[in-house]
């Protein structure tokens, strides 16, 4: 299961920025290029998207037509945020750990009140009217004309895929006067869809169920009547892994997460996940919740509730907090909903994060391909996950659930903001665990398909049409970061020709829905009710949380220390034991690893019929899981010793 911000930033994986600087991280800044002569410009480079092409232009917007856009406020420093983000993120640094508290993060390098009062005024002056400001942004809207003489620049229609959008002809610019108060512009482009506004939300969706038999281990039942797989008879399907299992899987130890606050972003807000979260718990052996242990903070309304599926986003927040609280069962949790799938709400969610300080690790469940993202977009994230590296809050993002990104997209490619060099990107696995919840193996998440034929004596096709897998990659628009350097493989980091690039993802987790996690859920029945069930669910929207719940067992072992950004620790120690380094063929080069999956043809009985197949793992399209470093799993998962890691010398 993973959620897709952009166009609908939701879907599930049930069981059924700019060059960084060299040697250094840098804010993805749409560069300023300005002289300094009365009336002269700050271009904001990276505000004209890619796909805004000379061959797909259909001539100039309509002058009438309404532009509603929000101008990111640089502040006061933006290079010394960037040179403080990475001091006190890496070990190596004198500076390590140095955190600044919200309230001194925006004093130091906030927007002054002197910023934004400039910058309303030059967006009033040129006939644009200011809907809102803080201390991140001033929204605007106003037409196309107003538009075009605030940011310098015209406004032309231009075909993308079947449908046409609007976007700039070149870069926008901001008066240099200004001072480099303006970090970008976003919305002069009217991709993917217009905001709408609505204030309730839907139903939960239909439900779903999985079938079985199952295994209760991994392992654990094998039908010697089914055909086998490369020789080998494959069992059926774990039920779904709980807290117990992945505890000891990733070597959890005498640590709960008590004194440490994880974070949860997704959009809406499950109406149910109170008592989901706590019927789970009391039924799977997690823990009861403690009065506030789980807390939600949400928007005033909701918007694009049908263009973003809101319902589907229930199933997204369940998931990422049971898992949270399966594997760190004594930290606090805090679900901050976005008011919509699109990149303003969830920004708004991420900021309300680091401006309060809510929580030291925050995981995110969502994404979008890099194609879809411009230079602009990434730069108002970057700072975001910047000023909260600086308060000592770690971000981790699910890196996708599509492999390569070929079969989805027709490119290869890898999603963000998972690609951001300021964010760990979590890839996923497919887990064995055995008898008496001891860890097996990981491979890297890969599904291949082959279904029963229908005498029974073979798997059609075998082994199988490609299902899904963990995203990664190389970015074509985010340099490699100092901390993969000596890490990542040339071959790697240079897929795409040119100069190294970041390479995605850094970690994993398990994903596989075919080896996932046990959630329960409310889900809407056909008789229209809506009842608690529990099936097994998965994708890097799994591993992520996972990772998050590890990372909090992490900092309780640092006596509550905050890990904060943790990309330069987590490959300070690559190659060392505290990681499984998965690979594609754990147990030998010829030996396939599958699972028998038993499918309700209906998702909810065996009135529509059973649906019998076979779920090969380890097959991730192009993206090979091998020894060290790889993009599919990054520098592996926890192992044994990986949470004791950070203990304080």
């Amino acid at each position: 299961m993973r959620s897709s911000r952009s166009k609908i930033r939701a879907g599930l994986s049930v069981a059924a920025t700019l060059p960084l600087l060299a040697g250094a991280l840098a804010l993805s800044v749409p560069s300023a290029n300005a002289d300094s002569g009365p009336g002269s410009r700050h271009t904001l480079q990276g505000t004209r998207p890619q796909w805004a092409k000379s061959s797909a232009d259909r001539g100039a917007a309509a002058g009438s037509a309404q532009v509603n856009a929000r101008v990111y406020l640089a502040g006061r420093d933006a290079q010394g945020l960037t040179a403080y983000a990475q001091q006190v993120s890496d070990p190596q640094s004198a500076s390590y750990g140095k955190y600044l508290t919200a309230k001194q993060a925006q004093a130091r390098f906030g927007a002054t009140p002197e910023q934004i009062k400039q910058v309303t005024a030059w967006l009033k002056s040129a006939g644009l009217t200011v809907t809102g400001s803080n201390q991140h942004y001033v929204s605007v809207s106003g037409d196309v004309s107003a538009a075009e003489k605030a940011f310098s620049t015209k406004l032309h229609n231009y075909r993308k895929g079947n449908k046409t959008y609007r976007a700039p002809t070149a870069a926008a610019s901001a008066p240099a006067s200004l001072g480099g108060a303006v970090l970008t512009v976003v919305g002069l482009d009217n991709a993917p869809h217009k905001v709408k506004h609505d204030d309730t939300l839907p139903p939960p969706d239909a439900v779903f169920k999985n079938a079985g038999p199952f295994s209760t281990y991994f392992g654990s039942n094998v039908n010697k009547k089914l055909p086998s797989a490369g020789g080998v008879q494959a069992p059926y399907a774990i039920k779904g892994y709980t807290g117990k299992q992945l505890r000891s899987a990733y070597g959890a130890g005498d640590k709960n997460g008590k004194g440490v606050t994880v974070a949860i972003t997704d959009a809406y807000a499950s109406p149910y996940i109170a008592a989901d979260a706590s019927k789970y718990a009391k039924s799977n052996g997690d823990g009861a919740y403690a009065k506030g242990q789980l807390q939600q903070v949400l928007p005033d309304a909701y918007t694009d509730v049908d263009e973003c599926g809101a319902a589907g986003w229930y199933g997204e927040e369940t998931l990422d907090v049971e898992a949270v609280h399966a594997v760190a069962p004594k930290a606090d949790i805090r679900y901050v909903g976005a008011a919509s799938c699109n990149d303003d709400a969830l920004l708004d969610s991420l900021n309300k994060i680091v401006d309060s300080r809510l929580a030291d690790i925050v995981s995110n469940s969502w994404g979008d391909i890099e194609a879809n993202e411009t230079p602009a977009v990434a730069a108002a994230y970057d700072q975001v996950f910047q000023m909260g590296a600086i308060e000592g809050i770690g971000f981790y993002f699910s890196s996708g659930d599509n492999g390569d990104e070929v079969a989805h997209t027709g490119t290869k490619q890898v999603d963000t903001p998972a690609n951001s060099a300021w964010v760990t990107a979590v890839g996923g696995t497919a887990l064995a665990v055995g008898k008496g919840d001891k860890y097996q193996w990981e491979t890297g998440w890969g599904t291949v398909k082959s279904s029963l034929a229908a005498d029974g004596n073979s798997w059609v096709g075998y082994p199988g049409a490609y299902t899904s897998g963990a995203g990664g990659g190389t970015s074509r628009t985010v340099a490699q970061p100092y901390y993969q350097r000596n890490v990542v493989p040339k071959t790697l980091s240079r897929a795409n020709g040119g100069n190294p690039m970041r390479t995605v993802p850094d970690i994993s987790a398990v994903a596989d829905p075919n080896t996932g996690f046990l959630v329960g859920q409310t889900q809407t029945f056909p008789d229209g009710s809506q009842q608690y069930s529990e099936y097994r669910i998965g994708g890097t929207s799994l591993a992520a949380p996972v990772l998050a719940g590890v990372q909090a067992l992490a900092q309780q072992a640092r006596h509550g220390v905050p890990i904060g950004f943790a990309n330069p620790s987590i490959y300070d120690r690559f190659g060392s034991k505290v990681y499984h380094d998965v690979t594609d063929h754990p147990l030998g080069k010829n030996r396939d690893l599958a699972v028998v999956r038993v499918d309700f043809a209906n998702s909810i009985d065996a009135s529509g019929g059973l649906l019998t197949s076979l779920r090969g793992l380890g097959d991730d399209a192009s993206l090979e899981a091998t020894k060290g470093y790889d993009v599919v799993t990054g520098v592996g998962s926890p192992a044994a010793g990986y949470v004791n890691s950070y203990r304080l010398k």
